[in-house]
C-alpha cells in the first residue's frame, strides 16, 4: 500500500516502529492514508499516537525532536528526511470560539481523534506494522463512492473551523468527487462566515484550487456553495450581471496548461472586465498575495495581447515582454486566451521560440547608457530617457548595430531638443 523508498516515508515508518516498540499505539493518520488508498504516493506523512508529547520527546530524545506544537500535542521528530515527521497525540478538541482553532484540547483515544477531524476521507488511520486500515468514520466507503462528507454533524464541523468550507471545495474538485448533501447544505448556510478566516489561509486554499487539477470544478463549486461572494466579490458581482461569464471562466480554467494559479487568476480578472488596480488589490488583500504574485498577475493582464500579436509587431515591442521575469506567465495567459476564443497561436509560437534564445541574444546589453550621454557633454535630464529608449528600440530592431552608430544617433536626437 505504501512505498517506503522515499526518505520521508521511511522516516515516518521508523517513527511508528519505534513508538510501537515502546509499547504505544502509533499509526499513519489523515491525508497520507487517503492518498495511499487512492493509489497515490503521499507527499508527507503524519503519525498519531497515544504517547503524550513528553513521552514522545523522551523516546526520541530532545535533540531529535521539536516541540513546535506541544500545546496541541504535536512534536516534530527529526531523521534523515529533509523535514521532521509530525507526531500528534490522539486528542479531542474543546470549543472553537474564534472559528479557527480549538480553545483547548484533551488527549484521548484514536476514535476520539478521528471524530474531531474534518471529513471522513481524512479521518482514517493505518497501522503499517499490522498492515491494517483503522476507520471509525466510514472514510473507506466514502472514498470508494467518491463523496466528501463531514464527520458527524456538518454544521458543528464547519462551525469549528470555517476554512473547512474551502477545503471541502478543494477536495471535491481535485479528487473529482461529489459533496454529501448535508455537508453542502451546511456550507451554504455558513458561507458568509468564511470571512473570519485569515487572508493567508484563504489564499493558500485558493492557490491550490486554481493552480491545480480540478480548477474548473472548483470555480463552479465556489458558486454552488455560496462562497464566491465572500472569497472573490468582484467575480460574483460580474457573474450576476453577465450570464455568459461563468461558462467563459470555466472554459478558461480548463485550458490553462500547465496548471498555474498566476495564469488562471490573470485570465479570470481580464474576463470579468475588472482587470484594474482596484480589482487586483481586492484579491491581493483578500488572499494575501506576495509582491511577486501581484506583479506577475498584473504583467500577464497588461501584456498577453502583445504575445498574441507578437508575430505582427516590431521586436522592440515584444522583446521587453519575452525578456521579463514574468514571460512564462504572460505567454501562458496568451495561450489560454487563444485556445478559449479560437485565436491564432502564431504570436505565441514566435515568443516561445525566442524565449529559448541564449540570454545574451534575447536581452543584449544596451549600446549606450545615460553615462555615455553624460560623457559626451550632455546635461542629464528628462530627455535622456526618451533618447535612450529610441536607441534601444533601434538596436533591438537592428536599425543600429554598433556603439558608434548609437552615439551618432543620440547626438542627432539631443541636438533637435
Amino acid at each position: 500500500m505504501f512505498d517506503y523508498t522515499p526518505r520521508h516515508a521511511a522516516q515516518a515508518l521508523k517513527v511508528v516502529q519505534t513508538l510501537q516498540a515502546a509499547g504505544f499505539s502509533a499509526y499513519f493518520a489523515g491525508g497520507c492514508v487517503r492518498d495511499a488508498l487512492l493509489g497515490r504516493q503521499p507527499k508527507d506523512f503524519d503519525v498519531a499516537t497515544d504517547a503524550v508529547p513528553d513521552e514522545v520527546r523522551k523516546i526520541f530524545g530532545k535533540r531529535r525532536t521539536l516541540a513546535f506544537g506541544a500545546s496541541f500535542g504535536v512534536i516534530g521528530v527529526l531523521g534523515e528526511a529533509s523535514t521532521p515527521t509530525e507526531v500528534a497525540t490522539f486528542r479531542s478538541d474543546g470549543d472553537y470560539s474564534d472559528g479557527r482553532r480549538p480553545d483547548s484540547v484533551r488527549f484521548g483515544t484514536a476514535e476520539h481523534d478521528a471524530l474531531r477531524r474534518d471529513f471522513t476521507i481524512n479521518g482514517m488511520f493505518y497501522d503499517p506494522i499490522g498492515s491494517q486500515v483503522i476507520d471509525y468514520v466510514g472514510g473507506e466507503i466514502d472514498l470508494r463512492d467518491g463523496i466528501i462528507r463531514a464527520i458527524g454533524d456538518p454544521g458543528k464541523r464547519i462551525g469549528e473551523d470555517k476554512l473547512r468550507m474551502l477545503r471541502a471545495v478543494r477536495f471535491t474538485a481535485s479528487l473529482e468527487f461529489g459533496i454529501a448533501p448535508s455537508t453542502l447544505f451546511a456550507i451554504q448556510q455558513f458561507a458568509a462566515d468564511v470571512t473570519v478566516v485569515s487572508g493567508e489561509r484563504i489564499g493558500a486554499e485558493m492557490r491550490r484550487m486554481l493552480g491545480g487539477k480540478g480548477a474548473t470544478d472548483a470555480i463552479q463549486l465556489l458558486f454552488d456553495t455560496n462562497l464566491i461572494p465572500f472569497v472573490w466579490p468582484s467575480l460574483a458581482a460580474r457573474a450576476a450581471e453577465d450570464c455568459l461569464l461563468l461558462p467563459d471562466v470555466k472554459r478558461l480554467a480548463s485550458l490553462v496548461q500547465p496548471y498555474s494559479f498566476i495564469v488562471l487568476t490573470a485570465c479570470l480578472l481580464t474576463r470579468i472586465n475588472t482587470a484594474t488596480k482596484s480589482s487586483i488589490s481586492e484579491i491581493v488583500a483578500g488572499w494575501k498575495l506576495s509582491c511577486d504574485e501581484q506583479r506577475a498577475i498584473s504583467e500577464s493582464i497588461a501584456h498577453y495581447r502583445t504575445v498574441l500579436n507578437a508575430n505582427e509587431l516590431p521586436w522592440s515591442t515584444v522583446q521587453p515582454v519575452v525578456a521579463s521575469r514574468d514571460a512564462e506567465a504572460i505567454i501562458g495567459s496568451a495561450r489560454a486566451w487563444a485556445a478559449s476564443f479560437s485565436r491564432s497561436n502564431e504570436g505565441i509560437l514566435y515568443c516561445e521560440k525566442r524565449l529559448k534564445w541564449p540570454r545574451e541574444q534575447l536581452d543584449p546589453p544596451p549600446l549606450i547608457t545615460g553615462d555615455t550621454l553624460h560623457q559626451l557633454g550632455f546635461k542629464p535630464g528628462p530627455p535622456f530617457r526618451g533618447v535612450l529608449q529610441s536607441i534601444r528600440d533601434d538596436q533591438l530592431d537592428q536599425r543600429i548595430v554598433t556603439r558608434e552608430e548609437a552615439i551618432k544617433r543620440a547626438i542627432s536626437l539631443l541636438a533637435d531638443l
